[in-house]
């Protein structure tokens, strides 16, 4: 390797060519650290160094326990169509789960009241669920939905139900339309931990009000707050001219 240029520098323009030339297959996993640096004479830094900046840069992910893996183009998911993340898994040929981690019911904020449409006396259902690919957490999600809307739907067990088909068949909503909003924040404190990062790793965070029809009106059915794991994920939207 040149040592005119740092060498952490040089491994990752190898990795990204091996990918390019696909002999590091998207989805699979890329040598170990030990094998990288008996294959190219460095040092464990240097191989972290390189792979860390590669995760950041969206080549690779990295699981924990079992090792690093090629990013794939393939796992994206359109940020226009309004369907649940559970659908978004099935179509990427992958098999969900859902693990509850919160169910409560607590009184309106201001904030949330304005956001529903409601008044702060009344009651909201607040479900914190982690959304599982193929055993990996993929997403954390932390839905409101007005209680005098949806009575009775805490019983019901989001870990295997969908709680868009049960507010469509149980209630006969008609989801119509949302509003989201995307900015890249911090993950922290027990996001980290549900989404088995570091704290301090880049995650996507989506804030979201759903529209539906309810007894012929168009009204605001929910706000949820949705944390992305970037590593694994990504979204695209498609434009027309």
């Amino acid at each position: 390797m040149d040592d005119r240029v740092p060498k952490y520098y040089l491994l990752k323009k190898t990795i990204i060519e091996k990918i390019g030339n696909e002999e590091f297959q998207s989805e699979a996993p890329i040598p170990s650290e030990r094998e990288l640096m008996e294959q190219y004479q460095v040092s464990r830094i240097t191989v972290r160094k390189a792979i860390d900046e590669l995760v950041n840069e969206g080549y690779l992910y990295k699981i924990q326990g079992k090792g690093t893996y090629v990013k794939s183009d393939e796992r994206s998911s359109d940020l226009i169509a309004i369907t649940s993340c559970t659908e978004d898994v099935i179509k990427l040929g992958m098999t969900p789960s859902k693990q509850v981690v919160e169910f409560e019911v607590l009184k309106a904020n201001i904030k949330r009241a304005k956001a529903l449409e409601i008044t702060t006396s009344d009651n909201l259902y607040k479900i914190g669920r982690i959304l599982y690919a193929d055993q990996e957490p993929l997403n954390y999600t932390v839905t409101y939905l007005p209680e005098k809307l949806f009575p009775g739907l805490i019983k019901h067990s989001f870990d295997k139900e969908s709680l868009y088909r049960v507010l469509q068949e149980e209630f006969n909503v008609r989801i119509t339309k949302a509003r989201r909003t995307m900015e890249a924040v911090l993950a922290q404190d027990c996001i980290a931990e549900y989404l088995d990062l570091e704290e301090g790793s880049p995650i996507i965070l989506f804030r979201c009000i759903t529209y539906g029809i309810v007894n012929g009106k168009e009204i605001p059915i929910e706000n949820f707050k949705c944390f992305y794991r970037t590593d694994k994920f990504k979204f695209y939207i498609n434009q027309v001219r």
